[in-house]
């Protein structure tokens, strides 16, 4: 095994100071005596490196061999845990490569790495939070969402706490990280809700509480984060964000802890660094009143406290500060901050920036301050503080002894100090009152959310490890912060790794880890640093001096030698051993940030302040915060009693809050006479950083490692040597080193042995495979490959391995292969070297072949040559002399050309005199002929029209014979009366335009005048004003502009008013016309009367043209119903009911519209027979003209009925003249007997024709007739007829709403796929109900109703037009509301199957794949298991739907709305999921795609749809990508340009997702470093995922009410509806 581990050919790396670690290859391994080994290798340099060892060193991995490279297969890998030789180099290099890659996150155990990009990526929207939630962690790529939900899960599984830790140096993108852990947080939605999505995806969609928990971050950060060198948005302090949820779990409240704010920021900023964002926003965004007021300024250079960072430090690039001022307001609002109170902080920040520039005037020994200075005046105003006490307590000091008060004078940079320590003061007491209102508002509606909480989720977002040229105490509490995580850490991995090896009950020793105890008693001990520091900060001479002589007095013992150092040179520092590395401290000024105090006058002074504001923060930052000294009430002992607030405590932990001062609590506790101890900084940090470790120490720990690529912050470059050293620092590689102490690599015994079991012979591994004997067959590959148990164990269901195991037995599995593989082309070489000496033989005899004709060709064509030289020679001499005779006969044409020009221009113009002189003759001759053809013309049209003449008193006899018939006379009666209707409507409708054009040709007029006078006005400000000179011009143009429209609008009115003069002629010749016509059809009557009676043949003939009328009539309605039904588009509506809301507001809205002369006159009750009382155009919109247009053939070939057409018509008409009145009634009163029998209707209708229907079975082959699939609709619109047609209305209205009401409950009592038949089913009936109202409402605005002479009530027509209205727009909401459940039941049951049956089924037999192994058992046990469904699952539900809308004549409209959504749905969530797997994508993964989707594709084609494979196109191009050559630029050009719809980032990420086969060789990281390249930053048209389909439905569109040529009296046989089969019968 030694020797396989360095053998030619293997990979290693080598120490470099530039590059961290540089990549060699052995090149020679030389054997020498005593075992020694000469190993030489070339670096990637061309460098020669030789290290001479022995064979046991490398058995046992002695320190000083290189390590080991990973093959190219692992370089990528996105967990470091699944790594073959797990080292720090090979850590480095797949971070390396998958950073090059735009992939920045990867899995290192239970750790997450996140590299900043330094850019914004796609990677965070809604649809990727869909795409991860509900997924385990490992089935998609690393995420921070990953990590999320795996925390999410687990609460809510053991329904213990969850504690992210995000932490990382400044600028490495914690704040980001832990933004986006919130924002998923709160987007998720508990897995039992009733929501039908599992993520919201807007606000909108948040509660409350979750919207103002993602508004603490804008609040947070412009408080709490600054630009520094390192991070333009660089969190200046820690916190620890509890997210609490109840039992369900939902989110109902949150609190948040802070630690260590930066305050020396407030009063100074180093070179390029900024002050907390807030001032800046403030100064950028207050408004010009509000800054005036608070004596502010955008030029942030006028104020000291924000000028220090230097001219570069601010505005910060990309960032806009008046913008971010009012995102900060906002989210002020939302946590509940009124804006009265938000404005009463700015005023206290601007107190503290006029603090600033205060001027202290330094004198010999003492300073001054000028009472006058408008900073001190501003300061003092804004924090209600008395100025002269204040300037006073600033310059000078009181020392109490036991016997006076000395008061002394302060020199210029001790009152600097006092001044500065008054601004930190209240800016740290306005945080803490910032987080503890933030944290009221987030405790819930009722402040209870700690009492309903029963779990929680924490995200802690702190600071790294810091390591600078000069440190001073804010690293050193930092790094103490880390020290202590780092230990909590360390414990739980080897937590982890112990209860692992207990699970599996193998046999294992103590894993020896480096625990940082003793550099954590060093700190937090009795006479530890910080100890030391609280001593000396509380002695009144205490220095920094002094307290380094301490430190070294105490520390420096052989105990902590390791631990605490001292520097060799300089007298000012100290150094700390930390876990990360060495760290020296500077002790200058740590006294003072530990005292960080300040003093007892100004506290006086500001406690009395007069700002009542400012009284609330310090109540709020000094009254309420807890004792350092008190009992942590967070965490009770296990043997508390177990009552509820007790229970409730210890399940939600406090982690700790940081303390001003002393609480009164604390104080009562201490001796009588005792000094009360101001607290120090470095013990308020101890107690709330011990308070966080409690709380760690009770929840499930998930780790998120931030890292910072390089210091110049530029995206996507990779700095090896920074990157290394935070690897180091953030405990990364101490878990690599714990876990290569134990086992850290393990397989289960199925992969092992689909792995290794080629290691041993077949005879060996084939019987123990078949009966699953896979323990004794790994522990046999394991005996005759590695034979060292120290080497692995054998746990219950893995196998565990030694590091560089796995590499090991790699190298001999290749090497058996390749030893196969040899074999296998020694004998295809052998029978390729026969094949090709027999191909060889015979090529030989064929090439002589060749040769002998050759040469006899070549001596052909020499002979040919010599022929052709002299056809040549004889051709030019030709050509030449040729030439010669054509030069000379071109000279000569020219010539005659010449004369002939002269020729013809003098015979052109003799014609043309010629032709001129026959133009006049034929003109004139013209003339002659044209007056005797007049006169001819004249005489032949006097002949004619004394034969019409004649004709036409033949004619006037025949007329005046017909005149005799009834027929005729009422005939033309009505045409008459028709005509002049419609010429009063025309009459009045030009009247009204004419008004119309008249006021509007006023409002012009005055308009006019209006601009007329500004026109006069601009003159005079013109002649008075030249600087107004482009204004008056302007003005001048304009009033051209309106003269113009002027003009315009005259002429308009103009041409109306001739039209109208023309309409007007024409009516009066009409009426005129109509006039006579009447006199003569009066003389005419007077002539029938006195004629004789008329016989069967008029009767004959009368009722014939009745028929014909009756029947053009029809078409009218008809036509005028299109028109009526294609009026505007309709709203989706709420809810088929008859509430009283719609139908008032239906009242309403159709009451204005039908304020028509008709109003005032009864309506007339007539059937198709009756007139035309009301003009249809007036009730028609230019679409509506359109539509009709285009219906209009077709409604003309049907014979239609009206809706409201009675049967029974024909039965009052008897030869005698007299009805049959009795048998009449006897019918009528039956019907209404009948309809009133609300009892039995309702149990027919509701219970036998809807409840108890059966449905005929869906069939395109045979077609059921319409009849009997629109039976129900036909029958329910009949007897709503009929209830109508007697007056029945109030009892209509109760029918139609029990029936729709029934029919919706009917519908969405089915789920899954069983509601796709009745769905469709119902949505054509109802929608043949739709059109009926439709064609009734048409009839009702044209003046025709339903009304019988022999109704029972009166027939009230409002009731009539309100009811149709509501009917019309309830049947609509029916409609809209059957459609969206069937389809969402569809939805539902498609999207469980689109993953398992398109991306997961392989039905294309030779390309079977699998997912990690598995591959040789399936072949041998042939127990491939299935997805849960199938393709043809999926084209079984599509054909189910097809037959279904086809069989029950739904419109094509519809259908084309269905299966795009249903494609849409397949395609984008096939893609999603494709995109989104991990080691799935290859290309025999994409051969089973590719089939599938051709099933669809053929399907499409197959029920002509061909466009329906445009939502698949996706898809099918990621498919293509999978199967394109990867190898080169060029083939990335190639996969470029063939999938052009997928975005570079879509490309990249199936690039990089690309699942290598088995002996395919990896895509190289260069050429995924091209594809990552082509990815733009902030393309917002780059998207990785597509829009996400949810179970909703897409808005109905409903298609265009059918035509109703009648209503068919058709009942089942099988149905159980007497009732209701009289009553059709009765009306048939």
């Amino acid at each position: 095994m030694a020797e396989n581990i360095y053998s030619k050919g293997t990979r290693v790396w080598f120490e470099d100071k530039e590059h961290a670690w540089i990549s060699a290859e052995v090149t020679s391994v030389t054997k020498g005596n005593d075992d020694a080994i000469k190993l030489v290798f070339i670096d990637d340099r061309g460098k020669e490196i030789v290290i001479n060892t022995t064979a046991k060193d490398i058995r046992d991995g002695k320190e000083g061999l290189p390590p080991l490279r990973n093959p190219p297969l692992l370089e990528t890998a996105d967990d470091l845990a699944t790594l073959s030789h797990l080292n720090e180099p090979s850590v480095l290099h797949t971070i390396r490569n998958r950073y090059g890659q735009h992939s920045i996150y990867t899995y290192s155990g239970i750790v997450l790495i996140a590299v900043n990009p330094f850019q914004r990526v796609t990677l965070y929207g809604p649809e990727v939070i869909q795409a991860y939630s509900g997924r385990k962690r490992g089935e998609l790529e690393p995420h921070l969402f990953a990590i999320a939900e795996d925390a999410y899960t687990a609460m809510a599984k053991e329904g213990m706490g969850q504690t992210i830790i995000v932490s990382g140096e400044s600028g490495a993108g914690k704040t980001e990280s832990a933004k986006f852990i919130m924002r998923y947080i709160a987007s998720v939605n508990p897995p039992g809700s009733t929501t039908k999505s599992r993520t919201k995806f807007s606000l909108d969609e948040s509660s409350e509480i979750e919207r103002q928990i993602l508004a603490t971050n804008p609040i947070l950060e412009s408080f709490g984060n600054a630009k520094t060198t390192r991070n333009d948005n660089s969190s200046r302090f820690g916190k620890y964000i509890q997210i609490l949820f109840d039992g369900k779990p939902e989110i109902v409240g949150a609190r948040i802890r802070t630690y260590l704010l930066e305050r020396s920021r407030i009063v100074f900023q180093p070179t390029t660094e900024r002050n907390y964002h807030i001032f800046y926003q403030l100064c950028a965004g207050a408004p010009l009143k509000e800054r005036k007021d608070l004596g502010l300024d955008t030029d942030v250079t006028k104020f000291h406290y924000l000028r220090q960072g230097g001219s570069t430090s601010t505005p910060i690039v990309g960032v806009d500060d008046a913008e971010e001022f009012r995102a900060t307001q906002q989210a002020l609002s939302t946590v509940g901050i009124s804006v009265e109170k938000q404005w009463a902080v700015f005023r206290l920040l601007a107190a503290l920036l006029h603090l600033g520039n205060v001027k202290i005037t330094p004198t010999r020994s003492e300073c001054s301050i000028d009472e006058e200075d408008p900073a001190l005046i501003l300061a003092t105003r804004f924090l209600g503080i008395n100025l002269a006490e204040f300037k006073k307590w600033t310059v000078k000091k009181q020392i109490i002894t036991r016997s006076e008060k000395i008061v002394t004078s302060l020199n210029a940079g001790q009152a600097t100090v006092v001044r500065d320590s008054v601004a930190k003061f209240v800016y740290a007491c306005l945080f803490e009152w910032l987080v503890a209102i933030v944290n009221e508002s987030l405790a819930g509606e009722h402040g209870d959310a700690a009492e309903r909480a029963e779990m929680f989720i924490g995200v802690l977002d702190i600071y790294g490890f810091e390591h600078f040229q000069k440190n001073s105490f804010e690293q050193f509490s930092i790094n103490y912060a880390n020290e202590k995580l780092q230990q909590e850490f360390n414990s739980h991995v080897f937590k982890l790794e112990q209860e692992e090896y207990m699970k599996e009950q193998i046999n294992w020793t103590f894993i020896d880890f480096s625990d940082n105890q003793p550099c954590i008693d060093v700190i937090e001990g009795k006479l530890g640093v910080l100890a030391l520091l609280d001593e000396e900060s509380r002695l009144p001479s205490g220095s920094d001096a002094s307290f380094l002589q301490k430190l070294n007095t105490q520390l420096l013992k052989p105990a902590n030698k390791n631990v605490f150092k001292k520097p060799r040179f300089g007298n000012s520092s100290f150094t700390i051993a930390h876990y990360a590395l060495d760290v020296t401290y500077e002790v200058d000024c740590f006294l003072e940030k530990n005292r960080d105090t300040v003093p007892d006058e100004h506290m006086t002074l500001i406690a009395a302040t007069k700002n009542p504001f400012l009284k609330e923060v310090l109540d709020a930052a000094l009254g309420s915060v807890k004792a350092i000294d008190a009992p942590h009430p967070g965490s009770p002992s296990p043997s508390d009693s177990g009552s509820g607030g007790s229970r409730r405590s210890s399940l939600i932990p406090d982690p700790g809050r940081t303390a001003l001062v002393v609480s009164s609590t604390a104080s009562k506790s201490k001796k009588p006479g005792a000094a009360i101890r101001k607290p120090t900084q470095g013990s308020i940090f101890k107690a709330s950083l011990n308070a966080l470790m409690d709380t760690l120490s009770i929840t499930n720990v998930h780790y998120i490692r931030c890292i910072k690529p390089n210091e110049a912050k530029k995206p996507w470059e990779f700095t090896p040597s920074q990157v290394l050293g935070q690897l180091r620092a953030c405990g990364v590689l101490e878990t690599i080193r714990i876990s290569c102490a134990g086992y850290p690599s393990r397989w289960t015994y199925e992969e092992f042995a689909e792995r290794y079991y080629m290691l041993v012979p077949s005879s060996d591994w084939q019987p123990m495979i078949q009966r699953l004997e896979l323990q004794p067959l790994c522990s046999l590959i394991l005996e005759r490959t590695i034979n060292d148990p120290d080497k692995y164990q054998s746990g219950l269901t893995k196998m565990f391995f030694r590091a560089g195991m796995l590499a090991a037995l790699e190298s001999l599995r290749s090497e058996r292969l390749n030893a196969l593989a040899t074999i296998i082309q020694k004998n295809m070489r052998r029978r390729m070297a026969v094949k090709n000496y027999i191909e060889l033989r015979a090529a030989t005899i064929r090439i002589q072949t060749w040769w002998r004709a050759i040469m006899a060709k070549r001596l052909v064509e020499s002979m040919r040559k010599d022929h052709a030289a002299k056809l040549l020679q004889k051709q030019i001499r030709c050509f030449m002399q040729r030439s010669l005779f054509l030069q000379i006969r071109q000279s000569v044409t020219m010539l005659q050309s010449r004369l002939r020009g002269v020729q013809a221009r003098r015979v052109y113009k003799e014609s043309r005199f010629l032709h001129a002189t026959v133009l006049l003759q034929s003109l004139f001759r013209g003339i002659l002929y044209r007056r005797i053809y007049r006169g001819d013309v004249r005489h032949v049209i006097y002949l004619q029209s004394c034969v019409r003449r004649r004709l036409a008193k033949k004619q006037l006899k025949l007329l005046k014979a017909e005149a005799r018939s009834v027929s005729k006379f009422k005939e033309i009666s009505y045409r008459l009366e028709n005509k002049v209707v419609e010429l009063t409507q025309t009459l009045q409708k030009r009247t009204e335009e004419k008004k119309t054009l008249q006021s509007q040709l006023a409002e012009l007029e005055q308009q006019i005048q209006q601009w007329t006078s500004k026109h006069e006005e601009a003159d005079t400000k013109v002649k008075s004003l030249q600087t107004a000179l482009q204004t008056a011009e302007a003005e001048l143009s304009r009033r051209d502009e309106l003269l113009k429209a002027k003009a315009d609008v005259e002429r308009r009115l103009e041409d109306a008013t001739a039209k109208a003069a023309e309409k007007e002629a024409t009516i009066q010749k009409l009426m005129d016309e109509i006039t006579a016509q009447a006199a003569q059809l009066q003389s005419q009557e007077k002539a029938f009367a006195n004629g004789p009676l008329r016989n069967t043949e008029d009767v004959s003939v009368i009722a014939t043209l009745k028929n014909e009328v009756s029947s053009l009539r029809e078409q009218l309605n008809r036509a005028n119903a299109y028109n009526a039904l294609t009026r505007g588009v309709r709203d989706p509506p709420s809810s088929p009911t008859f509430a009283p809301a719609l139908r008032s507001e239906a009242n309403q809205s159709h009451g204005a519209t039908l304020a028509l002369p008709l109003a005032n006159s009864r309506h007339q009750r007539r059937h198709s027979s009756a007139g035309v009382l009301l003009n249809p155009a007036e009730y028609r919109t230019s679409s509506d003209e359109l539509m009709l247009d285009v219906k209009k053939s077709q409604a003309l070939s049907h014979r239609a009925a009206s809706v409201a057409f009675d049967g029974d018509d024909s039965l009052r008409v008897r030869t005698n003249g007299l009805a049959d009145v009795r048998s009449y009634d006897d019918v009528g009163e039956e019907k209404i007997r009948l309809m009133q029998d609300i009892k039995r209707l309702d149990e027919d209708v509701l219970t036998g024709l809807i409840r108890g229907l059966k449905i005929p079975a869906p069939s395109t082959t045979n077609l059921a007739a319409m009849k009997e699939i629109l039976f129900p609709a036909n029958l329910i619109s009949l007897i709503t007829n009929e209830m109508w047609k007697y007056g029945l209305i109030a009892e209509s209205e109760r029918f139609l709403a029990n029936v729709m009401e029934t029919i919706q409950a009917h519908v969405m009592s089915f789920s899954g796929e069983d509601a796709i038949v009745p769905g469709i089913f119902w949505l054509s009936n109802v929608h043949e109900m739709f059109s009926f109202i439709c064609v009734a409402e048409s009839d009702m605005l044209q003046g025709i109703g339903p009304g019988e002479e022999n109704a029972i009530r009166e027939f009230d027509w409002n009731d009539y037009e309100r009811l149709v209205t509501v009917v019309k727009h309830d049947l609509g909401s029916l409609e809209y509301n059957i459609y969206h459940t069937w389809m969402q039941e569809t939805k539902k049951r498609l999207g469980k199957m689109v993953i398992p049956a398109l991306i997961e089924s392989q039905s294309l037999p030779g390309f079977t794949t699998s997912d990690g192994g598995g591959r040789l058992f399936n072949r041998l046990l042939n127990s491939n298991s299935q997805p849960a469904y199938s393709m043809d699952d999926i084209l079984n539900i599509l054909n189910k739907v097809w037959k279904s809308l086809k069989s029950y004549y739904t419109e094509e409209s519809v259908i084309q709305q269905v299966f795009t959504e249903l494609l849409k749905l397949i395609g984008v969530t096939s893609f999603n999921d494709l995109l989104m797997r991990r080691n799935f994508s290859s290309w025999k993964r994409a051969m089973q795609i590719q089939y599938n989707i051709t099933r669809l594709h053929e399907w499409c084609k197959s029920h002509d749809m061909p466009e329906g494979t445009l939502h698949l196109e996706h898809l099918q191009q990621a498919i293509k990508l999978l199967q394109l050559k990867k190898a080169t630029p060029a083939d990335i050009e190639i996969i470029y340009d063939v999938c052009w719809m997928l975005s570079p980032m879509q490309i990249q990420r199936m690039c990089t997702n690309y699942y290598v086969a088995e002996y395919e060789s990896p895509i190289s990281p260069e050429i995924l470093r091209v594809v990552a390249s082509r990815v733009q930053a902030n393309d917002r048209n780059d998207h990785l995922l597509l829009s996400p389909e949810t179970e909703d439905v897409s808005p109905f569109e409903p298609p265009y009410p059918r035509e109703v040529s009648g209503l068919e009296t058709y009942v089942p046989a099988y149905l159980n509806v007497s009732h209701l089969r009289r009553l059709a019968a009765l009306v048939a």
